[in-house]
């Protein structure tokens, strides 16, 4: 394989760990530049997954004098820029909260419109998927959605199952609270049947039944960005997330941008991710 091109203008240009970070982006997104993009951000501080809370769709359209629906169709559109942008820049994972347990507790007619979107979503970027070799998975418990829409998520599954390159991961009808419980049953019946030791119980094999168990080494996410300002993480994610890094933005959903992923990926890039440890600085 001939080693990718580094931009002579980046800081990282004859940085041997930047063209191996390159390269492995690239197994997934052929098209990834990060430099280009974000010259001054090592490609090895590029977040492989991350996870959007995309909140504020609602207050978009209120400040426009129009319904709700109307800022959740604006902010579709912001997913669709929101996932170039992250094959552009060599994001292995993305996972959109899209719809949780929660807000089924909205009008029914905001529902409907919301689960008729997600069709219409799937529908439309079914083929950009393929092109893109995107896998497409949903998480969270299927039961309880209409089954057209299920349906829907079925098929494009099943259509990018094979495909190697970045995951796009939507949360629909998902509780952080409720895949733990899913999980926990999950390895109740295994022990209850005798496949598994109570002794074997440990932290990979809660993790080995969660939603995003076969995303392997992407399954947690590195950065976790919330839109519109609230400061909580609305039961998303709950495990998966322990040692994400969190970005809030006042931007609402439907006005997110490139730019504004950027700005998250910079605020990221700059940080000292210590897991618990000590930095070298304070090592001694």
């Amino acid at each position: 394989m001939t080693p990718p091109t580094v931009p002579a203008t980046s800081p990282f240009s004859a940085d041997p760990s930047a063209r191996a970070a390159l390269e492995r982006m690239r197994r997934r997104s052929p098209q990834a530049d990060p430099l280009a993009l974000l010259p001054d951000v090592h490609p090895a501080r590029i977040p492989r997954h991350i996870a959007i809370i995309m909140d504020g769709n609602g207050r978009w359209a209120a400040a426009r004098g129009f319904p709700r629906i109307f800022g959740h169709r604006n902010g579709a559109r912001t997913v669709r820029e929101v996932v170039e942008a992250c094959g552009d820049l060599g994001v292995e994972a993305l996972t959109l909260y899209s719809f949780s347990m929660e807000n089924w507790k909205r009008p029914r007619e905001e529902i409907d419109a919301l689960m008729l979107l997600c069709q219409t979503y799937l529908e439309g970027e079914r083929e950009a998927m393929m092109r893109e070799r995107i896998r497409f998975k949903v998480i969270g418990r299927r039961g309880g959605l209409p089954p057209e829409v299920v349906a829907k998520i079925d098929e494009v599954e099943s259509a990018t199952r094979g495909n190697t390159g970045p995951i796009l991961c939507l949360a629909i009808n998902y509780s952080g609270r409720a895949e733990l419980v899913d999980a926990a049953r999950a390895l109740a019946t295994d022990a209850a049947s005798g496949n598994l030791e109570l002794a074997a119980i440990d932290e990979s094999a809660l993790a080995s039944r969660l939603y995003t168990a076969d995303m392997g080494d992407l399954a947690d996410p590195d950065l976790l960005i919330r839109t519109a300002g609230e400061m909580r993480i609305s039961n998303f994610l709950l495990w998966q997330i322990s040692y994400a890094e969190l970005y809030v933005t006042q931007t609402l959903w439907p006005d997110f941008t490139r730019n504004d992923l950027y700005a998250a990926i910079r605020d990221y890039a700059g940080r000292n991710r210590r897991f618990g440890g000590l930095d070298a600085n304070h090592a001694t």
